[in-house]
C-alpha cells in the first residue's frame, strides 16, 4: 500500500490550495518599480523568471499612474500577507518531503498560470499531473513514482476555448518566448503544437480531444495556440480538479481527476508504438500506483471511472484489458470494486 504524508502535511496542502483559489487576480505580475533616466521617471513591472529579474514597461510617471499603482499596492496589502502565509506552507510541505519543481520549471508554470492558461481551461496532464496527486491524495512518493520529466503536457477542450473571451491575458506564445521556447515544425506547414526550449530539454505540448475519426491539429483560441487532437482525451480532462504546486508561494493549476488519470493510463499504454516500450511501462506503473491507493481511499470514484471507460465501446475495453493482463494485482483490485 502506498505510504501517506502526515495529517499536518495533508492539511497544509489543502490550506495552500484554498488560499490560491481565494486569491484575487491582479493585472501586474510582479512589483511596480520606479526608474529615473535622464531626469524622467518611469515605472516598470519587475518580476522573476527563474533566477533572473525581468522588467516590463508600464509607463512614464504621472499622477494618474501613481494613483493606479497606489491603489494596486493597497489592494495587495492583504494579498501580501496571504502570499507570506502560502510561502510558509510551501516550506512546511518541502520539510515534510513533498516533491518540488526546479526553479526553471516552477517559474514557467507560474508564468503560464499568470497568462491565464489554467483559468481559461488548460489542464496539466502527463507525469507533472501524476506528481501533483501527491497533495490531492496525501501520498508520499518515492523516487520511482515521482520520476522527473522535462515534458509539460497541457490539454484543453476546443469547444470551451471557442466559447471563452479574455482580452486581458498575455498570449501564451509571448510567455513561451520569454522562456526561450521555439516552435517545433509539424507535418502541417505554419502550424505547431509543440514548443522546445532552445537552452534546455523542456518540451511543451498542447493537446485537445478529438471527436472525429482523424487526429489532426485544432486551434485553441482562448490560449492562442494550436493543439494536437487525440482520441480518449475527452475522458481524461472532463471535470478537472484544482491543484497546487509547492513552488515559491504556490502556483494554482488544474489536473484530471486521479481516478480518470489512472484508467486513461491503461489505455495510453496500449496505444504506444513498439519503440515506446519504456513510456508504456511508466504508464502502467503510474496506473498501478494510483489504482492501489484509490482502491483503498476512494473505491467508489475508481469504480465509477472504470465503469465509465469500459462502457465506451469495444476498443476502450480491449485496450484496458490488454494493459490489465500485464498487471494482475491492479486487475484484481478493479474486479473487487
Amino acid at each position: 500500500m502506498p505510504d501517506h504524508h502526515s495529517p499536518i502535511a495533508h492539511a497544509a496542502y489543502h490550506d495552500l490550495l484554498r488560499s490560491l483559489r481565494d486569491e484575487a487576480v491582479t493585472d501586474l505580475r510582479g512589483t511596480p518599480t520606479r526608474v529615473t533616466r535622464n531626469g524622467r521617471v518611469y515605472w516598470y513591472d519587475s518580476f522573476r523568471v527563474g533566477s533572473e529579474v525581468r522588467k516590463h514597461y508600464i509607463g512614464e510617471d504621472t499622477p494618474e499612474l501613481r494613483a493606479r499603482i497606489a491603489a494596486h499596492r493597497e489592494a495587495r496589502e492583504t494579498e501580501a500577507t496571504r502570499r507570506r502565509n502560502r510561502a510558509r506552507l510551501v516550506r512546511l510541505l518541502r520539510a515534510e518531503g513533498f516533491l518540488g519543481l526546479d526553479p526553471t520549471t516552477g517559474s514557467l508554470m507560474a508564468a503560464l498560470a499568470g497568462a491565464g492558461v489554467f483559468r481559461l481551461g488548460g489542464t496539466v496532464i502527463g507525469t507533472h499531473a501524476f506528481r501533483l496527486y501527491e497533495g490531492e491524495l496525501g501520498l508520499r512518493y518515492g523516487l520511482t513514482q515521482g520520476a522527473q520529466t522535462d515534458d509539460i503536457d497541457i490539454a484543453s477542450f476546443e469547444r470551451l476555448s471557442l466559447a471563452l473571451e479574455d482580452a486581458t491575458s498575455p498570449p501564451v506564445q509571448q510567455v513561451l518566448g520569454e522562456f526561450a521556447f521555439a516552435p517545433v515544425p509539424s507535418l502541417e506547414p505554419g502550424r505547431t503544437w509543440r514548443w522546445k526550449q532552445t537552452a534546455g530539454n523542456t518540451l511543451i505540448e498542447f493537446l485537445t480531444p478529438s471527436f472525429d475519426a482523424e487526429e489532426g491539429l485544432r486551434r485553441l483560441p482562448a490560449l492562442g495556440v494550436e493543439a494536437q487532437a487525440l482520441h480518449h482525451l475527452n475522458y481524461l480532462i472532463a471535470d478537472p480538479i484544482p491543484a497546487a504546486i509547492a513552488y515559491r508561494n504556490g502556483v494554482l493549476v488544474q489536473v484530471p481527476r486521479p481516478e480518470r488519470f489512472a484508467i486513461h493510463k491503461l489505455i495510453v499504454a496500449e496505444r504506444r508504438r513498439k519503440d515506446d516500450r519504456l513510456k508504456a511501462e511508466k504508464d502502467r506503473l503510474q496506473a498501478a500506483f494510483l489504482i492501489e491507493a484509490l482502491a483503498q481511499d476512494r473505491p467508489e470514484d475508481l469504480a465509477e471511472a472504470y465503469d465509465d471507460a469500459m462502457a465506451r465501446g469495444p476498443k476502450w475495453q480491449q485496450r484496458i484489458e490488454a494493459s490489465l493482463a500485464r498487471m494482475p494485482d491492479s486487475a484484481a483490485l478493479l474486479a473487487a470494486l
